[in-house]
C-alpha cells in the first residue's frame, strides 16, 4: 500500500481528479456568484454608488464615534478614504462594516444626500428596512432634486411590497431626468410594478 501512496500512478490520477471535480464545481456554481444585470428590478447596485463630494475646509478632529461603531472599521479621519473604504465593504457584500462607514461619513457632512442614499441602501440590504426608508426620506428632505436616492427609495419601497410609494418616489425619478441611465431604470421599474 504505502508503494502505492508514494507512485506516480496513484497521484497523476489524483491530481486529475481534483482538477476535473474543482472544474465541475465551478461549472455548477458559477450562475449563483454571477450578477443578473438584465432584470429590470435589480435596482441600486454597488457600480452605481457614488463617491459623495466633500467640502474642503471640513475637519473631523473633533468629531468621535462610539467604540461600537470603530470595532471592525478603519479609524481614519479622511472623509475621501472613509468613502472609499465604504464602497468597497459594500462592493464586497460587507454591509454591516459599509453602514458603519456611511454613518461615520454623516458626521463629517450631515447634509450630504449621496451618503444618505447608499446609508439608505446598505441598511435595506442589512434587512433593516425601516430604518433605510427614514434615512432615505431624510436625505430627500435635505435636497428633493436627486434623483438617484428617488430610484434607491423606490427600488427600497417595491421590495417592502409598497408599490404606491414606489411608484411616487420611482415617478419623481424619472421626470428628473428620463434621459440618464437613471431615469431609464425608474421608467423600466415603474413599468415592471404592478
Amino acid at each position: 500500500m504505502t508503494d502505492m501512496i508514494g507512485s506516480t500512478k496513484f497521484w497523476i490520477p489524483m491530481a486529475v481528479f481534483q482538477i476535473a471535480f474543482a472544474l465541475t464545481i465551478f461549472a455548477l456554481t458559477r450562475q449563483y456568484y454571477l450578477h443578473d444585470t438584465g432584470k429590470a428590478d435589480a435596482g441600486p447596485t454597488a457600480t452605481n454608488l457614488t463617491a459623495p463630494a466633500w467640502p474642503n475646509n471640513n475637519s473631523a478632529s473633533n468629531l468621535s464615534l462610539p467604540d461600537s461603531l470603530t470595532s471592525s472599521v478603519s479609524t481614519t479621519q479622511d472623509p475621501v478614504e472613509i468613502s472609499h473604504q465604504a464602497n468597497e465593504f459594500f462592493t464586497n457584500k460587507q454591509y454591516s462594516q459599509a453602514a458603519e462607514l456611511y454613518a461615520r461619513l454623516l458626521t463629517f457632512n450631515p447634509r450630504n444626500v449621496d451618503v444618505y442614499n447608499n446609508l439608505g441602501l446598505t441598511l435595506h440590504y442589512l434587512g433593516r428596512s425601516a430604518e433605510a426608508l427614514v434615512k432615505l426620506n431624510e436625505g430627500i428632505a435635505i435636497d428633493p432634486t436627486k434623483q438617484r436616492i428617488w430610484l434607491t427609495l423606490g427600488f427600497v419601497n417595491n421590495q417592502l411590497g409598497n408599490i404606491e410609494q414606489a411608484r411616487t418616489a420611482l415617478g419623481n425619478a424619472a421626470q428628473i431626468n428620463t434621459n440618464n441611465e437613471i431615469g431609464q431604470s425608474a421608467t423600466k421599474m415603474l413599468a415592471s410594478l404592478p
